[in-house]
């Protein structure tokens, strides 16, 4: 089979607000053989990515991305691997293409498990698939009543595990970030399991961090997600040897298994939460997730979009048990909801696994997300180099 096509579609909600929700808008991507489509998401600036895959070339190492995909053969999973290391040889300094390639190497993965009709775990090894308690992802309320008040309903819906992120927190005072904490605490209840996300608040102020800890650790919390940017691996370092039970986690950033394996080494977190639709997709994912075992350090799926993107981050780890945790976004906008007709269900006993469907195992609703489609072109020179194409056919 040759690689026939690759379409990018840029979909987004009617107004995209200025707080930290990545479903608000999605690069979508198909890929297509004369037989076979697959499907992926990139958790990316959808516009940025698009002139990533289409751009002129500025040199050797700056190729568009589909200089390296379209007609490339896919038979096998190590053809991706090998389409991998030739779209980062050949646009090693364009920087989006990581990105770019999240949602082509997803597609693909798609589309093999399609072909031989196994789930996409198959194909990465694993003979079956784990369980994984979700934990509920979800933005702090605008107050700790709010907190408060998201928190019991979560935990009304049978959720044992959540997390709050970004909003207020980590961006007001000390006192208003402790009362944020003990509200999330009582709403989850006392055998619940909370995590926090700080989205990169003190960027990489140890001392800032510091001030919460004793907040964080009388709220049990599990683990601290992101108190610095990605790669202020020595600030995470003297926070963590600062923390008394609480672990700290982070590696969302990383746009390949390199950039992930240096902050497991040097961070001294306990956790790495990895993002397929950023790191170049399943295949590093999987990587790291291998090397994290051996670092005992514990892997957990970084998602916040559609449930298409939340079951290609199941699958690098689907069949490890010991992994248990995984981020299950609850909040998503209406234009990730309606990617899907299925779902990565939540069963009676609370837990989730990937689908046992064939690839993804998602189902797209395209007639649903047409509304959602932006009408782009790219010209230069008088030369359409990009035009949106047509998602129903």
């Amino acid at each position: 089979m040759k690689i026939e096509s690759v379409d990018l579609f840029y979909l987004a909600m009617p107004e995209v607000r200025d707080i930290g929700d990545g479903s608000q808008d999605m690069l979508l991507v198909r890929v297509r053989t004369a037989d076979y489509t697959g499907w992926g998401e990139c958790e990316a600036s959808p516009l940025t990515s698009i002139a990533s895959f289409v751009c002129p070339m500025s040199h050797s190492a700056c190729h568009p991305v589909h200089y390296s995909v379209i007609g490339q053969d896919i038979e096998k999973p190590d053809d991706i691997a090998r389409i991998t290391a030739n779209v980062r040889a050949n646009s090693l300094d364009l920087l989006q293409s990581d990105h770019t390639l999240s949602g082509i190497e997803m597609a693909l993965w798609d589309l093999l498990g399609k072909r031989f009709e196994q789930p996409v775990y198959n194909l990465l090894g694993f003979r079956h698939a784990e369980l994984k308690s979700p934990y509920a992802s979800v933005l702090f309320g605008d107050t700790p009543d709010d907190t408060l008040r998201k928190a019991s309903d979560i935990r009304r819906q049978g959720f044992t595990a959540l997390k709050f992120g970004w909003g207020p927190f980590g961006r007001s005072t000390l006192a208003d970030d402790a009362d944020q904490l003990h509200a999330a605490r009582e709403g989850v209840g006392d055998d619940g399991v909370l995590l926090v996300d700080a989205g990169t608040a003190w960027v990489d102020d140890v001392e800032a961090a510091a001030l919460r800890l004793p907040a964080l650790e009388d709220a049990r919390v599990l683990f601290l997600e992101e108190p610095f940017v990605a790669g202020a691996l020595r600030s995470y370092r003297e926070l963590a040897a600062r923390c008394n039970g609480l672990r700290i986690a982070g590696g969302e950033g990383s746009h390949n298994a390199y950039v992930a394996e240096h902050f497991i080494d040097h961070s001294g977190a306990g956790y790495v939460q990895i993002d397929t639709g950023r790191i170049g997709g399943i295949g590093d994912a999987k990587r790291v997730a291998d090397y994290a075992r051996k670092r005992n350090v514990q892997f957990v799926n970084h998602t916040f979009t559609s449930h298409l993107a939340l079951s290609a981050s199941l699958q690098p780890f689907a069949g490890v048990a010991s992994d248990w945790l995984c981020e299950y976004p609850t909040e998503p906008a209406p234009l990730a909801v309606a990617l899907t007709r299925d779902r990565v269900a939540v069963d009676r006993n609370g837990f989730v696994a990937p689908p046992e469907a064939p690839g993804l195992g998602m189902e797209l609703n395209l007639k649903a997300i047409l509304k959602y489609v932006q009408d782009v072109e790219i010209t230069v020179n008088g030369k359409t180099l990009y035009s949106t194409p047509e998602l129903v056919q």
